[in-house]
C-alpha cells in the first residue's frame, strides 16, 4: 500500500467518527507495510478531551506491546500539541498528514504547526503533507465545529 491508500483507511475511520458525533479525525500507524493500530476521535462519545485519534492509535499499539520506533503515522488532521508530544515520546519518526490547521484557518491554535513543535523540541520529524488533503479538509468542514477565521 502507498500513502494514499493508508490515508484512505484513515478517512474511512474519520467518517465513522463523524457519523458517531465525534471529531472526524483518524490515525493509522504503519510499520513495514502493515497496519499496527488505528485510532478515531472519541472526545464527544467518551466525554474525554484527551481521546484524540493519535492517542487512541498509540495506546492501542502499546497495549499489545508494540514498539513504535520507526513507524509511520497517518493522520487526517494535523496533530495538536498534546498529540505531537505523544508522537515524539513514542518514537514515531514519520508523520503523513491530510488536512492542516492552516488549511481550515483555525484560530484556536495560534501559530502552532507540527513543524514548529518539532523544531522547538529538537525532534527529527520526517513530515509528508498534502496526502488526500482535499478529502480530509472536506470531511472536517462537514463537521463544521472548528474555530475558524471568517472572511478574508
Amino acid at each position: 500500500m502507498d500513502h494514499e491508500q493508508y490515508m484512505d483507511v484513515a478517512l474511512g475511520l474519520a467518517g465513522e467518527a463523524l457519523a458517531r458525533g465525534d471529531w472526524p479525525v483518524a490515525a493509522v500507524i504503519v510499520r513495514e507495510g502493515a497496519i499496527v493500530s488505528t485510532g478515531q476521535g472519541r472526545q464527544n462519545s467518551r466525554a474525554d478531551p484527551t481521546r484524540h485519534a493519535e492517542l487512541e492509535a498509540i495506546r492501542s499499539a502499546l497495549s499489545v506491546g508494540a514498539s513504535l520506533d520507526g513507524t509511520t503515522l497517518y493522520c487526517t488532521m494535523e496533530p495538536c500539541p498534546m498529540c505531537a508530544w505523544a508522537i515524539r515520546t513514542s518514537g514515531i519518526r514519520t508523520v503523513v498528514l491530510g488536512a492542516r490547521h492552516a488549511d481550515l484557518q483555525r484560530t484556536d491554535l495560534g501559530r502552532y504547526s507540527i513543524e514548529r513543535f518539532a523544531e522547538l523540541m529538537g525532534y527529527p520529524l520526517d513530515l509528508v503533507t498534502g496526502c488526500r488533503q482535499a478529502e480530509c479538509v472536506a470531511l472536517r468542514r462537514r463537521w463544521g465545529r472548528d474555530q475558524v477565521r471568517t472572511g478574508n
